[in-house]
């Protein structure tokens, strides 16, 4: 009865706004414009290519032992909150502006392709402190449309939350992240979304607030991962596409759902490519691609096919990650790469590498890693698809005169490597859940 109640809800407010469906029946079609981590940030291009790194790291040791910890506790053992560590995610995630409740409330919320749960600080929470964003925590005591989701509802039965509980038929959670641990009680609620045109509909979400950790220049989350909870599960969005600005240049981005996101209806500056999205028989919140090959320029890399594929207990594989900045490889893949980059590029080793950087090399005096030659370094897919990365693509300058390898080895214990953003940029991505497929094309992203 709840489910045919939100559905119920969702078909009303659809036909409200007028969203556009596709032939398929039932997507939602719009446009937002993503907001740069470090947008209205004071640091020098230099730093923000530098703690995108760091948070990248941190980032990846989360995400590490977040699978670390499905695995164990499949089975039978634990990997608890406290082995995962904190680090601020809008420090290398884009964030999507959108109206919470009626009237809208305007909130600045990350985007993640890695987490299922949409949540905001609200007032109900406010005692428990937390955000360093200027902008008033959103309060549902304003909104006529604010409801608490109770215990019966599938959302809480099949939300994956870090806790939860049930108090009062109200249903509080839990939530671990790398960037913070978040504490709450699911309602729902009317969202606002949309650039050129509006769609207002209600979803299921987090009201609450920070237990630890910081979002620095947010108010929440909004997932996009396949998961029960997320965006694209609860309003049954048939695929997303986004086009992510130069991380360098603090541009904002395009994110396209539903028949809008088309990479045939926009100017790509190479060929559309297609392979497949991969289900984790453990972890279920991220998009998995099947990569198989690397290679730098024409020659193909020794990198062994098996180190890069999913094995059946859910570990290794290749996900597509919004939230991380540099690229992770398993060692194999890793050590190929780097050997392969020393040979190609001919400049020193810099004795000094930067922080949370495994190799750089010294760029000539008052010379710009732009005037530098590289080869690209391509990422093979099963199916033939190939994503060809340009040496900006793959490459960073965190200091003046110096150019780092924008890769870096996996952490241990999944084996999972990561695309991140720094390969993404100016690439339009698109995830089609409903046919599990996963495309991209090189595109410029500002032009979208």
């Amino acid at each position: 009865m709840a489910r045919l109640l939100v559905l119920l809800q969702l078909l009303v407010a659809s036909l409200a706004v007028g969203v556009v469906t596709d032939a398929g029946g039932g997507s939602l079609d719009f446009r937002g414009d993503l907001d740069h981590p470090y947008a209205r940030s004071s640091l020098s291009r230099h730093e923000v290519i530098r703690q995108g790194a760091h948070a990248s790291k941190a980032r990846a040791a989360w995400l590490t032992a977040k699978l670390a910890g499905a695995l164990s506790n499949k089975l039978g053992g634990d990997v608890s909150a406290a082995d995962m560590p904190l680090a601020p995610l809008s420090e290398q995630a884009h964030s999507l502006t959108v109206g919470i409740g009626m009237p809208p409330q305007r909130r600045t919320l990350i985007v993640d392709t890695g987490s299922d749960l949409i949540w905001t600080q609200c007032k109900l929470f406010s005692r428990r402190g937390g955000n360093k964003k200027r902008e008033p925590l959103y309060d549902p005591a304003v909104s006529s449309s604010f409801a608490f989701i109770p215990c019966s509802n599938m959302l809480c039965q099949e939300g994956q939350f870090s806790f939860k509980n049930c108090s009062k038929n109200r249903c509080l959670y839990v939530d671990v992240y790398g960037s913070a641990a978040a504490s709450g009680v699911l309602a729902s609620e009317n969202f606002t979304f949309g650039v050129h045109h509006t769609v207002s509909l209600p979803l299921g979400f987090g009201c609450g607030a920070l237990s630890a950790g910081s979002l620095v220049g947010a108010s929440g989350i909004l997932g996009l991962s396949p998961e029960t909870m997320s965006l694209i599960s609860q309003l049954a969005i048939p695929r997303f596409s986004y086009c992510l600005t130069p991380f360098a240049d603090r541009r904002t981005s395009p994110i396209l759902f539903g028949a809008m996101a088309d990479l045939s209806k926009h100017k790509t500056t190479g060929p559309i490519q297609t392979t497949s999205l991969l289900s984790n028989p453990v972890e279920t919140v991220y998009y998995y691609v099947p990569l198989v090959g690397i290679s730098l320029g024409t020659k193909r890399l020794a990198v062994p096919a098996a180190s890069l594929a999913m094995r059946p207990d859910g570990t290794g594989g290749t996900i597509v990650d919004s939230g991380s900045t540099v690229a992770y490889l398993v060692q194999p893949a890793f050590k190929a790469v780097k050997k392969a980059v020393m040979e190609a590029v001919k400049l020193p080793v810099a004795n000094q590498t930067a922080e949370d950087y495994d190799l750089c090399f010294a760029l000539p005096r008052r010379t710009a890693m732009e005037v530098v030659q590289a080869p690209p370094l391509v990422l093979h897919f099963d199916g033939g698809a190939a994503m060809v990365l340009p040496r900006n693509n793959y490459f960073q300058e965190p200091r003046a005169g110096l150019m780092c390898l924008a890769v870096a080895e996996a952490m241990d214990g999944s084996g999972v490597s990561i695309i991140g953003n720094v390969q993404q940029q100016n690439m339009h991505v698109l995830f089609d859940v409903r046919n599990q497929k996963f495309s991209f094309a090189p595109t410029q992203c500002d032009q979208i």
